[in-house]
């Protein structure tokens, strides 16, 4: 397979279209060479939402509820007595929920983006999922403050703005979740020659 064919789904959350990010956060892909072959604002009914969060990732969600449990201890809270338990699975199943929640708020900006190491350059540019954690310079880092700690106590998802695929085996099934084949397209941008000839 070609490097610089790479693809990755990148998704503007209710929160970024609600502030007005689009715009800043599509130049920012793009000034780093990334190329945009789908692009779409979208209404997602929660079937779909369900589909891209679906509860049958056990492993993930356990993982998601040992964050929050951690969240609780660094910040001195309760789990059991705020969200009434302690169960790895369960409070990532509820925080799966919010998420579902979230992005079934509002309209979102569906994005597939295609260049060299797409989904590991777009995850650094968006920067850690926890926006208190995540570096200057990342979009999460530079347009959001929004802590896990706020967003459990007001049992809400974590406002981070943007969703970017994990691994090439997600973006794999986003893409194909997210976009229709007549909704991607080929073409050569003005600058590749000079980026990856």
């Amino acid at each position: 397979m070609d490097l610089r064919k790479e693809q990755t789904v990148v998704l503007v959350k209710p929160d970024g279209v609600q502030r007005g990010l689009i715009g800043e956060i599509l130049t920012r892909f793009e000034r780093m060479g990334l190329k945009i072959v789908a692009l779409k604002l979208v209404s997602v009914p929660k079937e779909m939402a369900q589909k891209h969060y679906p509860e049958s990732r056990t492993a993930l969600l356990e993982g998601i509820g040992k964050k929050t449990l951690d969240t609780y201890a660094k910040y001195g809270r309760d789990p059991k007595e705020e969200l009434g338990t302690m169960d790895p699975l369960e409070l990532g199943r509820m925080v799966n929920r919010w998420n579902i929640d979230l992005i079934t708020s509002g309209p979102v900006v569906a994005i597939l983006l295609e260049g060299l190491h797409a989904v590991d350059n777009v995850r650094m540019a968006v920067g850690n999922t926890l926006p208190t954690f995540a570096q200057p310079g990342t979009i999460r880092g530079d347009y959001s403050v929004d802590s896990p700690a706020l967003a459990n106590a007001k049992k809400r998802a974590v406002r981070n703005l943007v969703h970017a695929s994990g691994n090439a085996e997600e973006a794999k099934y986003e893409k194909e979740l997210w976009f229709h084949k007549a909704d991607i397209h080929d073409y050569t941008r003005s600058d590749e020659q000079v980026m990856f000839g």
